[in-house]
């Protein structure tokens, strides 16, 4: 009975990064998409760019000025300031001749709420929502507004590039290169699950139930399901940030953003339904619960591993990749150079990404959420 379960929990301690990618390769190799009816030219289509700030006034006018060199014909710009206390708004205002609309949020209720009041001022048809720290190129709009003729489209996302404390973009790593085909093939499937919240777009229509307590990026995704569109990728829609230097910052930012991600699913169970859902179901259950269920299988795997230790050969041989797996992370934690063996990195990455998860539950399962936001500083 040990036995079983130690293999079990192994299972589907892998089930999420591994077997479900191989069973998305499956279905994409087999999938027949029909060709979309397309609508009308999509430079027509107007766009309004909301850009969301909380004490921004160190880095709002390059945003803003990003913004307006974008190649966008009529491109309205709105940035929606969550009660910003310092003089993110006053630098705004300067703006105003140039087209710049500022919708301030009459309290602190978070990032969606300030979205909520930007969305409600919009006029365009498309609404790209984009982060003060992320840089978009000038042609993107152009590119990404393509997407959108086909009327089976809800939203868009970017794909994420970062740039390094010297200035140059960071070469992709492992990790990345697998997230990037694992999206892209949820895209074309049933779509995508979230998108990247600092750089995506989405019909306004499709923004009509707006939950302020949900993160946008995933909500915006439910949206699109819920009334039968698909949230897709854009290879060739980039976003410009900043890498978080510090260590520390990064894991708390990875616990935020799957503390936002367990509140939206708390919050919105029905996601979880195939019956109403199907394929898009599935995907939520595999990339997101399954993943949040690693740390927990990880934990029974090795404390059954103990229990089983002296059955047979087999196990003593497990538990001594098990030791050798958790050390090398625990190496690469404590030693920079340890950490640049790519191998090392990787498994040191894995391993800090579940202690996130778990702290994230953790906070989850004694009334901590994300609501008010504080931007990372880059």
């Amino acid at each position: 009975m040990i036995e079983a379960f130690f293999w079990l929990c192994l299972l589907l301690s892998v089930y999420s990064y591994f077997l479900y990618p191989l069973l998305l390769a499956v279905l994409h190799a087999g999938w027949r998409r029909p060709a979309p009816q397309v609508t009308a030219p999509a430079a027509a289509i107007p766009l309004t760019v909301v850009v969301t700030a909380y004490n921004e006034q160190a880095r709002i006018r390059a945003k803003i000025d990003n913004t307006l060199a974008l190649d966008f014909p009529g491109l309205e710009m709105i940035v929606a300031s969550d009660c910003s206390s310092d003089a993110t708004d006053s630098i705004v205002r300067e703006y105003a001749a140039r087209g710049v609309q500022l919708v301030r949020a009459p309290e602190r209720l978070g990032k969606e709420n300030a979205q909520l009041h930007a969305i409600r001022a919009a006029r365009g048809e498309v609404i790209v929502f984009s982060d003060v720290a992320t840089q978009i190129p000038p042609d993107a709009l152009r590119t990404l507004v393509e997407y959108f003729r086909n009327p089976g489209i809800g939203a868009v996302s970017s794909e994420d590039r970062f740039i390094t404390a010297a200035g140059s973009v960071a070469g992709e790593g492992a990790y990345v290169r697998y997230e990037m085909w694992l999206r892209r093939m949820e895209s074309d499937l049933a779509g995508l699950v979230g998108l990247s919240g600092s750089f995506f777009a989405a019909r306004k229509s499709v923004c009509a139930q707006w939950d302020i307590h949900a993160p946008s990026d995933f909500n915006t995704a439910l949206n699109c399901a819920r009334v039968g569109l698909r949230a897709v990728t854009a290879p060739d829609v980039l976003g410009y940030y900043r890498d978080l230097a510090d260590p520390q910052k990064e894991y708390q930012r990875k616990v935020r953003t799957v503390l936002r991600g367990m509140t939206a699913v708390a919050r919105h169970p029905d996601v979880l339904n195939i019956f109403r859902f199907g394929l898009f179901a599935w995907q939520v259950w595999s990339h997101k619960i399954m993943r949040w269920l690693v740390p927990w299988f990880l934990l029974l795997s090795f404390v059954t591993n103990l229990l089983l230790l002296g059955v047979r050969p087999l196990y003593t041989a497990i538990l001594l990749g098990q030791l050798a797996f958790y050390g090398a992370a625990l190496l690469a934690h404590v030693s920079e150079s340890a950490k640049r063996n790519g191998v090392v990195r990787i498994i040191y990455f894995f391993v800090q990404a579940n202690v996130a998860v778990a702290d994230a539950l953790r906070r989850l399962l004694t009334g901590k959420r994300m609501t008010t936001w504080q931007p990372s500083a880059r």
